[in-house]
């Protein structure tokens, strides 16, 4: 599958806003259950998380390469939520290691394969 300057934005943006929804509805359940929070917290949580579900499914490859190369991007975007929401600044390491995710990621989304 081939893809075209735009469509490999609009695949990189659905992978950050999936990526949001599902560290954000994930935090707000932790939030819940493990802080005590309000049960606001589950509802709103719950409901991000369905649109995290959804969010993938407008990605034009197959499920298990969508969610494979997800992953990738899940584990920049938790680094950087870590970052910005609970003050853990990621270290070099860190750094790399979700660099790595993230070209896995890109080789399995957007190489060209035939067929």
């Amino acid at each position: 599958m081939k893809y075209a300057g735009s469509e490999v934005v609009i695949a990189l943006f659905l992978f950050v806003a999936a990526g949001v929804c599902e560290i954000g509805g994930g935090w707000l359940v932790w939030k819940w259950r493990r802080e005590g929070g309000v049960w606001v917290y589950l509802v709103l949580g719950s409901i991000v998380l369905i649109a995290y579900g959804i969010i993938p499914t407008f990605q034009k490859q197959d499920f298990g390469r969508t969610y494979a190369a997800y992953g990738g991007f899940f584990i920049l975007l938790s680094l950087f939520w870590g970052w910005a929401v609970d003050r853990r600044k990621p270290d070099m390491w860190d750094f790399v290691g979700g660099a790595i995710g993230v070209a896995g990621a890109c080789i399995i989304m957007f190489v060209p394969r035939s067929s």
